[in-house]
């Protein structure tokens, strides 16, 4: 027999597979991490599947070294493994990286155990304890505390005891020792469970959900609509069946929440996975789920990876959310990723939005996906007035703060009847950027085509990329000059100028730069749930789907930040995110208010936003992207191309674009864009980058990506890294 095997290398070189003997004295299987000699090492390898025999010369194929965990990668993952490497042009490797992460693959972290010791009840103690020298106090005294106590942990008895005592009753057969794994467990906060009767929506939702095999469900509605409600009953339902659940949501920061609701209704049978986990804590819940301990899942987009058996649902909440793509090595789409577990489970897909991704609500006009409607709030009150600001006005009447005078007029309100807001300001740090008045030198990373962000609380410039810290400038470095301007506010100087605006009221501050510890996000939430009154200022962490009762106002700052992005999903993203942003607003009894700040207030986002007529701004946009050739009549392919070394990212850049234009010439009329350029971004992470656009009709999508995967597959180079994403959210 012989087992097609994955090495465990990140070489593009070496990306493919390897035949290996199996010895007749080991049982090796598909999704086994096995030890192979390769050259004149021997390293890991997952084995993809055995086979009978090869095609290769039998003395010159290698033998297995060693088993070392057998069925790592169960069926349902090497399944998405094959799948994800032939369609998204990654690596082998990079994928196994998805799908077992370091804590699991380097086999540093362990399994913690509690040493429970016990006496052992077929031995005669009196005759033991006889035989025993006089002077054996300590053992006597241990042997008549553990028949008072039962059991006692190993760590307790040795202080109390002496560890040499307690190993000498072990080794006589004295004592029992039981090792019990000690998971790392995840810390939530309990929650009383309401019995909530669905309404008529939630309930029609759940009915055509729960009685599907593999379908694609759209559940589309308000904010407040009960979207989380129909995923457990959803949930529960699976349960019964005796099968499982996967439950992503979009931010870290949204986990706290959705572990307190699911923790305190499913107990031990949810486990968490997200980046933000510690080591060990990541360790225990793969191996709980690994080992069918764990029954659902809940956490971020890697969270779709996870080695769950028996996959009754996936339920993707947000799903419209950037960050369910991945735009760094490897990327893919979490959708696409999802959509291959659910076909291969035969299972329902959700994808849950009040404003879903134009494609995706396209996808259920034309029946590709069933849309399930959730029109009305929960508690059947009104959505959150929004109140459209015009900046200008209040700048030339000498205004020049971030605040309008209404948004100032309705926090004071807020504040007096001790109820909360939220701040929205979608850039972090102190000011996004530095420039010297008298000759225009503004700071730039010098790893990255990045301007750098000042953050007052360290006094330094970050690089929001690549994380690289520098002094913060007293004079220009260019002209000798002391005009320095600080530009474009942020979080921290939201709080700042908030902070002396209303000194007697807990300004609370949520950005990437003070939610990097562990527990940050739980805490940062906890502390503004029970602060009465509060603001609470964030970035985008604060718009997705927290659900704060008394927060009765919304202040949204530099509403125009991303609507002139120059990219056509710029106004697609806009709305979505006002209108998350304005659903954190009236949840409960409070009426809520929403001030949407803008210096061009007749744009029709606005107005549609204003209207929440999600239906309105898709008829707009739908009409646009079909007029134009773009997404979902097109596709839009990117290939990345990156170096160290500019002269090399440049040349196979060329070379690609050469080797391509027979796609081009091919299809002709059905290619609207074919351009090699720089990347907008040129430098990142001390790498440059270059860029090949295609945009072409989407009835020929299938068969152009095969050709460009084969032709970029005779493209790779260990000086050059290529990437490929489609449909993405960036062009920069």
């Amino acid at each position: 027999m012989f087992a097609e095997v994955i090495v465990d290398v990140t070489n593009s070189e070496v990306d493919r597979v390897f035949d290996y003997k199996i010895p007749d004295s080991f049982l090796v299987s598909a999704g086994d991490l096995v030890r192979v000699p390769f050259g004149k090492r021997t390293i890991d390898g997952f084995v993809l599947k055995t086979k009978s025999s090869t095609d290769y010369p039998i003395d010159k194929v290698k033998e297995v070294s060693k088993v070392i965990i057998g069925r790592i990668i169960k069926p349902d993952i090497l399944n998405l493994i094959l799948q994800l490497k032939n369609q998204l042009f990654l690596k082998y490797v990079d994928v196994i990286k998805l799908v077992l992460p370091s804590e699991i693959r380097n086999g540093k972290t362990r399994t913690q155990y509690n040493r429970l010791i016990h006496l052992n009840k077929d031995v005669n103690l009196e005759e033991y304890i006889n035989n025993l020298p006089k002077n054996s106090r300590n053992p006597i005294a241990l042997i008549n505390f553990l028949q008072q106590q039962g059991e006692c942990n190993y760590t307790e008895l040795s202080k109390k005891y002496g560890n040499s005592v307690v190993c000498k009753l072990l080794n006589d057969k004295i004592c029992i020792e039981d090792k019990i794994i000690k998971y790392r467990s995840i810390k939530f906060q309990k929650r009383d469970n309401k019995d909530i009767i669905p309404n008529i929506y939630q309930q029609s939702a759940i009915d055509t959900i729960t009685k599907s095999d593999y379908n694609k469900f759209l559940l589309f509605g308000v904010t407040g609509s009960g979207k989380t409600e129909v995923y457990i009953r959803c949930i529960k339902n699976c349960l019964a069946k005796g099968k499982t659940a996967i439950m992503l949501v979009p931010e870290i920061s949204l986990t706290p929440q959705m572990i307190s609701i699911f923790g305190s209704i499913f107990g031990d049978d949810v486990a968490l996975l997200h980046s933000g986990l510690s080591v060990g804590e990541k360790f225990d819940e793969w191996n709980r789920i690994y080992e069918g301990k764990a029954k659902i899942v809940i956490g971020a987009r890697s969270a779709i990876f996870a080695p769950i058996d028996n996959l009754g649902i996936i339920i993707i909440d947000e799903e419209h959310d950037n960050s369910y793509i991945s735009d760094s090595n490897p990327r893919y789409e979490t959708n696409k990723v999802a959509d291959i577990r659910a076909r291969y489970n035969n299972c329902p897909l959700v994808l849950g939005s009040a404003t879903p991704n134009i494609e995706t609500y396209y996808k259920s006009e034309t029946g590709e996906i069933t849309r399930l409607e959730l029109p009305t709030r929960a508690n059947n009150k009104a959505l959150p007035n929004i109140d459209i600001i015009d900046m200008l006005p209040e700048f030339r009447s000498g205004n020049t703060s971030e605040f309008s005078q209404i948004l100032l007029s309705e926090l004071a309100k807020t504040v007096e009847r001790k109820n909360q807001a939220m701040i929205f300001i979608n850039r972090r740090g102190f000011s996004s950027y530095v420039s010297c008045r008298n000759c225009g030198y503004i700071p730039r990373c010098t790893s990255c085509d990045i301007t750098l962000s000042y953050h007052k609380e360290c006094n330094e410039l970050k690089c929001h990329y690549c994380g690289k810290r520098f002094k913060a400038i007293t004079k220009c470095p260019e002209c000798g000059s002391d005009e320095i301007k600080f530009g474009g506010v942020g979080t921290q100087r939201v709080v700042q100028d908030l902070q002396e605006l209303f000194p007697n009221v807990p300004i609370i501050r949520m950005d990437v730069d003070n939610t990097r510890n562990k527990d940050s996000y739980a805490n940062i939430l906890n502390e503004f749930g029970k602060t009465k009154p509060s603001i609470l200022v964030g970035t985008q962490m604060i718009a997705k789907g927290h659900d704060f009762p008394a927060v009765d106002l919304v202040g949204i700052l530099d509403a125009d930040l991303s609507l002139y992005f120059g990219e056509y999903r710029a106004a697609e993203k806009t709305f979505q995110l006002i209108t998350q942003v304005a659903g954190r607003s009236g949840r409960s009894e409070a009426e809520g208010k929403v001030i949407l700040q803008t210096y061009f207030p007749k744009n029709y986002v606005y107005n549609l936003v204003a209207s929440y007529n999600y239906k309105a701004f898709y008829n707009k946009e739908i009409n646009l992207r079909k007029t134009t050739n773009f997404p979902p009549f097109a596709q839009v392919t990117r290939i990345l191309i990156s170096s160290e070394s500019q002269e090399k990212a440049r040349e196979n850049t060329r070379i690609v674009f050469e080797k391509l234009k027979q796609i081009k010439l091919e299809y002709k009329n059905k290619i609207y864009y074919f351009q090699a350029m720089q990347s907008p971004q040129n430098k990142l992470k001390d790498k440059y980058r270059y860029q090949v656009i295609f945009r072409y009709s989407i009835d020929i999508a299938e068969k152009v990506l095969k050709e460009i995967y084969a032709i970029l597959s005779d493209s790779t180079n260990s000086k050059t890294s290529i990437f490929v994403e489609n449909n993405p959210l960036s062009l920069s």
